[in-house]
Formats: C-alpha cells, sequence, structure tokens
C-alpha cells in the first residue's frame, strides 16, 4: 500500500503544478498595474515627451486684446460694478471703484483673471464674466487704380482677384500686370509680392492666385499710357483714339 500511494504523488504533483503557478502569479502585484502604468503612459497634450500643437491648441491660439477692443464685465451679485469698457490707447482698462488694469495682449480668460483679482480686495471671491463685444476685424486695405480704395473686412478666404473684385475692379488706369501686395511679417519687416494679375487671368491659371492675410495691403499703379496722357493736348489724343482724323 505505501508504495502504491508513493507511485502516485509524482503523478498527482504533476497534474496540480500548473494550478499552483497560476495561483502564486495572481498573489504578486501586477508590474504594468498602479504608478508603473502612469511612468509609461503620455500626458495629455503631449507624444513621447514633446508638445503637441494639434491638442495643446497652440494651432488655434485665442484672440488677444488690442487698443481699442470694448468688452463686457459682468460681476454676479454686484450688479453696481457691471460695466462696459475700451481698452485705451495706452493698453490699460478703466475699472470702477478699482485701479486700472492692463489688458493689451491678454486674451479674455486673462483679463478675466486679472479683474477677478483687481476686485478681490473689495468684493468677497467675486464671479466675474469678461465678454469681447467689439475687435477690430480681420481687414485688407485696397490702394491704387482701384474703383473703391479702402479698407475691406476679411471674412472669409479671399485671393487678389477676389480682393479686386470686392473693391470695385480695376479702373481703366491701372497697370494690371505690376500689382504690388505688401504684407507685414512683424513690426520691422514688410514683404512685398509683384502679381502678373493680367497674365493670370489671361492663362486662366487662378492656382497661382495668392491668398490674403489680415492686415495685407493691395496696391494697383498707374500704367504708363494713363501717365503720358496728361501731358499731351487734348487734339493729339483724339487722333490716338480715333485713327480715322488724319
Amino acid at each position: 500500500m505505501k508504495r502504491t500511494v508513493m507511485y502516485f504523488i509524482p503523478i498527482l504533483a504533476s497534474y496540480l503544478l500548473p494550478f499552483i503557478v497560476i495561483a502564486a502569479a495572481q498573489q504578486q502585484p501586477s508590474e504594468t498595474t498602479g504608478e508603473q502604468v502612469g511612468a509609461v503612459t503620455t500626458t495629455p497634450g503631449a507624444a513621447d515627451g514633446t508638445s503637441s500643437p494639434a491638442l495643446t491648441g497652440v494651432r488655434r491660439p485665442l484672440y488677444r486684446l488690442r487698443s481699442s477692443d470694448v468688452v463686457e464685465i459682468d460681476i454676479t451679485f454686484s450688479p453696481q460694478f457691471n460695466q462696459m469698457l475700451t481698452v485705451q490707447p495706452d493698453g490699460y482698462l478703466p475699472l470702477k471703484g478699482v485701479e486700472q488694469v492692463y489688458a493689451e495682449n491678454l486674451t479674455v480668460p486673462e483679463l478675466q483673471a486679472a479683474v477677478r483679482r483687481a476686485y478681490t480686495g473689495v468684493l468677497h471671491d467675486p464671479e466675474v464674466t469678461v465678454v469681447l463685444k467689439d475687435f477690430d476685424k480681420p481687414s485688407f486695405i485696397a490702394a491704387g487704380e482701384i474703383t473703391h480704395p479702402g479698407k475691406y473686412e476679411l471674412r472669409a478666404d479671399t485671393t487678389v482677384t477676389e480682393a479686386v473684385a470686392i473693391a470695385g475692379g480695376f479702373t481703366q488706369r491701372a497697370k494690371h500686370s505690376q500689382i504690388v501686395l505688401f504684407r507685414r511679417i512683424s513690426d520691422e519687416t514688410v514683404e512685398s509680392h509683384l502679381l502678373n494679375v493680367k497674365s493670370m487671368l489671361k492663362s486662366r491659371a487662378l492656382g497661382e492666385d495668392v491668398h490674403l492675410c489680415p492686415g495685407d495691403v493691395l496696391f494697383v499703379p498707374q500704367n504708363l499710357i494713363s501717365k503720358i496722357r496728361q501731358f499731351l493736348p487734348a487734339s493729339s489724343l483724339s487722333l490716338y483714339a480715333n485713327p480715322t482724323g488724319f
């Protein structure tokens, strides 16, 4: 009987060994849970330790206040401090009952926090809401030999030829082949692009039509014939206009 039991013990051990290993593994702490998982996962807005503009919002920056912008300030439970203010030329915003705050180049959330700090000494835990009411809208300027020169809002994606049409088109004295597009790169740098709209329209190559950016200046120069015409007598001009007069 003893010999029979000794014979079955190795067989029973080999049968139970997988279950023992599984039970022991379940009792051990996992290496991929808890803090370990946090160490290997990426943080929001980052990829491989670097900032991701697509997630952090860098590609779509918030609007920053400028001089002459109008904001509405509403303080909950304290309507006597509600006010509609304009950013002054020096960049400051005069608040009612407290010192003025510098608002130029701030975003609306940043201004909201600044106003809250300004009223903290007067009100207990003020709830401030700032709404942008009026601002300098994106625009372009059309000048020179344009039917209606002036400043126009840039409401949508607009090309040079579309901008000319918005401004009323060319005058008879316009030089279509040498339109100048001025674009400000920085406070000290301005780029200039010479555009041959006449050739572009003749070849129907609208793929070369430049898209405008806010602040662009479109200048249409005067053609050579119109420059010379002012120095010629009226009788000579009538002969050029009507060759049968010879």
